[in-house]
């Protein structure tokens, strides 16, 4: 019993220290106009993953409410436009009103994790940054379907100066509207 027990533990801690994470900056925005920020956004470009991997047309849709948490609802194709519509509904909140670019993102039961607007058009509010508290987590989003080739040389230039590998970036195949 006891070895098995040693042999699990020490093959967590393998795996543990096998999953390699690059440091990134995630500091977040410093002032956030969360009204702004609420409503509909779309994936421009994200890291894959496994809860969203084969999506296209992926949307993300922000709701205030009356209890100051935040709706978020993900959506989005399978595999291409005419695949099963996917939809996933979580809740957000900001802990520290001192920091509201850092939320807090439940999908799974009371499982959270960080939720991080690291830049956002602050005249617009038309394109932001997101990560999350590791490196392997990004998605560039924007109010329309496709974003001008400025913001994102402008994002892509942000991401890559806090340490995150673009060339890792999946584009996300988007109706025009």
């Amino acid at each position: 019993m006891w070895l098995r027990l040693t042999i699990l533990l020490n093959l967590l801690l393998l795996w543990n220290t096998s999953c390699v994470h690059t440091s990134v900056n995630k500091e977040t925005v410093d002032t956030l106009d969360i009204s702004r920020y609420m409503g509909k956004w779309f994936e421009i470009a994200r890291f894959e993953h496994r809860f969203e991997h084969h999506l296209v047309g992926s949307t993300i849709e922000y709701t205030l409410l009356p209890d100051s948490t935040i709706e978020v609802v993900n959506c989005g194709y399978c595999d291409d436009f005419s695949g099963a519509w996917r939809r996933a509904r979580g809740v957000a909140h900001i802990p520290d009103p001192a920091h509201p670019g850092k939320m807090k993102i439940s999908f799974f039961l009371k499982f959270q994790a960080e939720y991080n607007i690291m830049e956002v058009d602050e005249k617009e509010y038309s394109y932001a940054l997101i990560g999350s508290n590791t490196s392997d987590y990004l998605w560039l989003i924007s109010r329309t379907p496709s974003l001008a080739p400025e913001a994102v040389r402008h994002l892509l230039h942000c991401a890559k100066k806090r340490g995150y590998d673009i060339t890792l970036l999946k584009w996300v195949k988007q109706k025009r509207e």
